[in-house]
């Protein structure tokens, strides 16, 4: 499943810790947000960490789940990321 992964962290060291989990899982298309290609058992794992992580009464993070249909949609104003994610192609 495709997601649009953002965060919005108050703490710089939680941040970078969020930043660097979510790296490791798909592409940064903006500075707090993510396109990410996860199986139900990668998007378990993710959000088992995300909630070690996150301080539940600052933090926030959102994960917007996009279908096929939906991401063709997707319009880009400005400057358009060098890389897109295809479920097919990545490989995490």
């Amino acid at each position: 499943m495709f997601y649009l992964v953002c965060y919005d962290i108050v703490s710089d060291t939680r941040r970078n810790k969020v930043s660097k989990l979510l790296e490791s899982y798909g592409l940064r298309v903006q500075k707090s947000v993510f396109e990410c290609v996860l199986d139900e058992e990668q998007y378990k794992k993710i959000s088992k960490l995300l909630m070690r992580l996150v301080n539940k009464r600052e933090d926030q993070v959102r994960f917007y789940p996009m279908s096929a249909h939906t991401r063709c949609k997707i319009a880009v104003v400005g400057t358009k990321p060098e890389f897109s994610i295809d479920d097919a192609a990545f490989i995490v």
